[in-house]
């Protein structure tokens, strides 16, 4: 089955961090670039970083620099994310899909995407 699953979510208090993972099934997660989004209530989807593993490019929009690295192993066919210094603004649903990790607008054209993992971040 051709899927992508994440998981690494939860409940963190300001300043932790969390280490996000997206797993594929069904095809080498290094034949696409993975991208890493989010979704919190009432609002729109946004582009946090995307991957291109096999030039070993990456992208991360402005307001997570510094915070959050993306990385890749293709031996374990995963791609991880992980979040520092994370702020209740943080709080939403994760998700990975696949993508073209170019320009400003990479996150609206998606392909294959997980069911998400929820971060939750208090104050």
């Amino acid at each position: 089955q051709v899927q992508l699953v994440e998981s690494g979510g939860g409940l963190v208090q300001s300043g932790g961090s969390l280490r996000l993972s997206c797993e594929a099934s069904g095809f080498p997660i290094d034949a696409y670039d993975i991208g890493w989004l989010r979704q919190a209530p009432e609002k729109e989807r946004e582009g946090v970083s995307c991957i291109r593993s096999k030039e070993g490019k990456t992208r991360y929009e402005e307001f997570v620099k510094g915070r959050v690295t993306i990385s890749g192993d293709n031996a374990k066919n995963m791609v991880y994310l992980d979040l520092n210094n994370l702020n209740p603004e943080d709080t939403a649903t994760y998700y990975c899909a696949t993508t073209i990790c170019e320009g400003s607008r990479w996150y609206q054209n998606t392909g294959l995407r997980g069911q998400g993992t929820q971060v939750t971040v208090s104050e």
